[in-house]
């Protein structure tokens, strides 16, 4: 069919041009063949689909019972194809241009308290064998420089085997940014670098020597040195070591835009997440340092 010819071009596109991770791909491939299924049910063909078909089609989403989150996504798929259709050359407008998702509701990023990253840390370093050395560098790394774990697992196996204190990684959309390395962090990669197989290929090697460690089996160790630290497993993933790397950065004086750059965000928008944290800390500043906050006012005569 010609619109499995279109949507298979744009996945190319997606992955060529702009770096998109496989889960993405799959992701926008499952929801446009849900669209595909819906404009097939009407004998239409969803790279003609006009504004109306993708109304009731939206609508129709709802009616469901899915959440604002997977409605926001399915609508974020099927505008990313049309425009690909509309920039090709392959139709003359766009459909979903007056299209309004569902309100989202307002999110706070998950992160742990400085004490609990602590924990964790003193507990991957007693955890004997490949487990504790994987757990150990693979904490100090993600929680020192705020790295996406995608962009940890495929560290070559030469990375922080030097004593540069900064790391030019690649992130998404192959952009590149620099982030910086502890001294704890480079030995914790040292540590995991001396065990590693003849020939291995990545900083964390998987079950065969040149392929990289899988999400599933880092977010499983994770898990469990979360329970041994006494945390709760469901808390704790590589994610929320990124927001905590950020959270703690703001909490401590950094600003969005120093932050922006070592989380690698395109745009200042996506860092403004944190600015809770930001909002925290500038109410403590005035606390602490504005002459009004610390006036107390005299007690009137006679009390």
């Amino acid at each position: 069919m010609a619109i499995e010819r279109h949507i298979e071009a744009f996945l190319e596109s997606m992955a060529a041009e702009r770096g998109a991770a496989r889960n993405t791909i799959v992701a926008y491939q499952a929801d446009l063949a849900d669209f595909a299924a819906t404009c097939a049910a009407r004998g239409a063909n969803p790279a003609q689909a006009d504004a109306g078909l993708v109304a009731d089609y939206l609508a129709g989403l709802a009616g469901q019972g899915l959440s604002a989150r997977t409605q926001a996504r399915r609508l974020s798929s099927l505008r990313q194809f049309q425009r690909f259709l509309l920039r090709e050359g392959q139709r003359t407008d766009d459909p979903t241009a007056l299209s309004v998702g569902p309100r989202l509701p307002a999110t706070l990023p998950r992160f742990l308290s400085e004490a609990e990253v602590d924990a964790l840390l003193a507990t991957a370093a007693t955890i004997p064998g490949a487990p504790g050395r994987v757990a150990r560098a693979g904490l100090e790394i993600l929680y020192g420089s705020g790295m996406r774990v995608s962009e940890l697992l495929a560290l070559p196996a030469s990375a922080l085997s030097t004593d540069a204190i900064l790391l030019l990684i690649k992130g998404k959309g192959g952009r590149e940014r620099i982030v910086p390395l502890s001294a704890v962090a480079r030995d914790a990669a040292s540590a995991l670098r001396a065990a590693h197989p003849k020939g291995a290929r990545f900083l964390f090697p998987g079950r065969s020597r040149g392929t990289a460690m899988t999400r599933q089996g880092f977010a499983l160790l994770l898990k469990r040195v979360a329970l041994q630290a006494e945390i709760d497993p469901a808390r704790l993933s590589p994610h929320v070591l990124r927001h905590s790397f950020a959270s703690h950065l703001l909490a401590r004086g950094a600003d969005l835009r120093s932050l922006q750059k070592l989380l690698g965000h395109a745009d200042i928008s996506t860092t403004q997440i944190y600015t809770h944290i930001l909002a925290e800390r500038l109410q403590r500043l005035v606390e602490t340092h504005h002459p009004l906050a610390r006036f107390v006012p005299a007690k009137p005569p006679g009390d």
